[in-house]
């Protein structure tokens, strides 16, 4: 699916307002892998409402219990996807993800959700999304695109190995339609869902939340909706307000301590599968010469095509695990112009080939 994507930088400004403080403490620095609880806070209820005490779950998960007490702790994306994991196992409920993402609101992202609140327009909200939700999940990358008069709103883990992407994604659109609703109005529908995993026995849950055909097997987790819906206007928004949050957004993303190395991860999930990415063609979008992104990511002590293959191996691992999508197709995803040289890809990166290893994980 290609088109023009949007690269937006949110702007910033100073003017005198008065704020809640506890809206401004809830962003903070994030290491990469981590995420601030948010809507993964979710999973605590929906396990009750299965009769499932979610402490023994969480503890299992290598996780405190009183981490779910607070939205703004922190736990790792490795972590969510292991809890993840045993939920649904503990609830024998394949969609477990999208009743947590159904649960969810606009406030479950932090900071970012209450900027989302005060742009202009639906398009606003969405790229301010775009650019700004890694101060709350630094395991996963949202990206907007407009194709042949559609916008294609697009979620994508990138941190390799995380267990049940499929969940993940699930959650991650049902709380994008919630926060959508809540700007645009209860009425609003995505025009058609597409998903990265194996369709479900039962595809009424999908149905019932996003009130739109539902699309499996597919490369990405994307919401399609029409390119005017952008244009929407959101009731009540503030402008004022909206300056302040952006500054506090741009006080969080402008500190120290992130690593550039996962600012090209989180780039290249966006746009590997849609764009070509050569070393040359990352450096010119990020304005620099092709030998100061090496400099900087040998600082980092990696290189740049250690991390595309990286992700090229977790969008093939992904695809291979959550989908029944051809070998074929995945090649193609990737960027390969034949199957053969994906597999001999795959047999690099795991030690065999990806027919095996589908197998394999199938049956584990």
């Amino acid at each position: 699916m290609k088109g023009m994507e949007y690269h937006a930088e949110s702007e910033s400004g100073t003017i005198a307002a008065t704020v809640e403080p506890s809206r401004l403490k809830l962003g903070s620095l994030l290491q990469p892998g981590y995420i601030h609880l948010g809507v993964a806070k979710e999973i605590v209820p929906v396990l009750q409402d299965f009769g499932v005490d979610p402490h023994p779950v969480i503890r299992e998960a290598g996780l405190d219990p009183s981490l779910f007490d607070d939205v703004t702790n922190v736990i790792s994306h490795a972590a969510l996807g292991r809890l993840l994991t045993l939920s649904v196992a503990r609830t024998n409920c394949p969609h477990f993800g999208l009743l947590v993402g159904q649960r969810a609101t606009i406030l479950s992202l932090g900071l970012v959700g209450r900027l989302m609140q005060h742009c202009e327009t639906m398009g606003d909200a969405l790229r301010s999304l775009v650019a700004n939700l890694s101060i709350q999940n630094r395991g996963a990358v949202p990206a907007l695109s407009i194709s042949d008069g559609m916008a294609l709103f697009t979620f994508s883990v990138y941190q390799p190995e995380t267990a049940s992407a499929d969940q993940i994604s699930d959650g991650a659109l049902a709380v994008a339609v919630n926060a959508i609703r809540s700007l645009c109005g209860a009425d609003w529908n995505p025009g058609e869902v597409l998903l990265p995993r194996k369709a479900p026995k039962d595809v009424t849950p999908y149905k019932r939340h996003f009130r739109a055909a539902v699309r499996f097997n597919q490369e990405s987790a994307t919401l399609s909706f029409p390119v005017g819906d952008l244009d929407l206007r959101i009731p009540g928004a503030d402008p004022m307000l909206r300056v302040v949050l952006e500054e506090r957004v741009h006080q969080l993303k402008g500190r120290p301590g992130t690593e550039f190395s996962d600012d090209i991860r989180r780039l290249l999930r966006m746009r590997l599968t849609t764009h070509r990415c050569s070393a040359e063609e990352i450096a010119l979008l990020l304005a620099m010469h092709r030998r100061t992104l090496s400099r900087r990511l040998r600082g980092c002590g990696i290189g740049y095509r250690t991390i595309a293959n990286e992700i090229r191996f977790e969008i093939a691992r992904q695809l291979l695990a959550d989908t029944k999508m051809p070998l074929g197709q995945i090649a193609a995803t990737l960027g390969y112009s034949e199957a053969s040289a994906f597999t001999r890809a795959f047999r690099r990166w795991s030690g065999q080939p990806p027919t095996l290893w589908r197998a394999e994980d199938r049956l584990a």
